[in-house]
């Protein structure tokens, strides 16, 4: 069921560290969220455009991006195009988006151009999202800190591998600088561990010490590694659409209801303060 509050909330999936699972996790969260009821909209700011190809948005279709959202003024409701998911929405990105640091040098709140955007959108009478997922570019720059000032949590793909808790620790760093400056409200929505392959020892014990340094931070949910989900984004498609029974697909499902779960449970011990 989709929630009744009309608030969106708005994550970040961000990790410095490349390769981890991050668009794969934004674009499968997102479709898995669209499919337990809730409205969904993902912001691609990678200038790759890994996640609006995944969601089966070819670049010639790209004509408003969020390139033009971000330099432009464009509206949310001008630039989200629906996808083959009922219920879920994108902005795509292109290559465009490598020029933003510069074009925006010298622009009045600069850091603030997505935040200032996802506040407007309703306000020509389109309706709201209950999730926005922003996927973020595997670095620290503008198109990063736009996305963590517009955030109200950071979600945070964690390869099970060994040098996963390395990028965490400069991701961390990142965190607390936008909160000092930019941000003061942003919070660590949840960590999910991604590409874990339980017949690898080394695993095991990523995962277990990442649960024993964050506790409850980090979602039950665990994606396997899974060939149907490294496949689906060549045929432009999440992997939810392309094989919903397997074990990846299954896995994002139970991260959606977890998800879902914490909102709710953080909406609860608001009204309740």
């Amino acid at each position: 069921m989709a929630s009744n509050t009309k608030t969106t909330r708005v994550l970040a999936v961000s990790n410095q560290k490349g390769g981890v699972g991050k668009t794969t996790t934004a674009i499968n969260l997102g479709t898995a969220l669209a499919a337990i009821g809730e409205k969904v909209l993902i912001v691609d700011m990678d200038p790759q455009g890994n996640a609006s190809t995944g969601l089966g948005v070819p670049r010639e279709t790209r004509r408003i991006t969020i390139y033009d959202v971000i330099v432009d003024g464009r509206s949310v409701h001008d630039a989200a195009v629906p996808t083959a998911v009922p219920g879920l929405h994108i902005i795509p990105a292109d290559a465009d988006m490598s020029g933003v640091e510069i074009e925006l040098s010298q622009a009045d709140r600069r850091s603030y151009r997505l935040r200032d955007a996802l506040a407007r959108q309703g306000e020509d009478g389109s309706t709201g999202y209950d999730y926005v997922l922003i996927d973020c570019p595997p670095s620290l720059n503008l198109l990063t800190l736009n996305a963590m000032a517009a955030a109200d949590g950071v979600l945070v793909p964690l390869q099970c591998e060994f040098f996963a808790l390395e990028g965490l620790t400069q991701l961390m760093k990142t965190i607390e600088m936008v909160r000092q400056s930019l941000n003061p409200s942003l919070e660590i929505q949840g960590l999910v561990l991604t590409m874990y392959d339980r017949r690898n020892a080394l695993s095991g014990q990523v995962a277990a010490d990442v649960r024993a340094h964050f506790g409850e931070k980090v979602y039950e949910a665990v994606i396997p590694r899974n060939v149907r989900v490294s496949e689906a984004p060549s045929f432009g498609k999440p992997v939810l659409i392309y094989d919903l029974k397997c074990t990846g697909s299954q896995a994002y499902l139970r991260l959606a209801k977890e998800v879902v779960g914490r909102e709710r449970r953080r909406l609860k011990s608001l009204a309740a303060a």
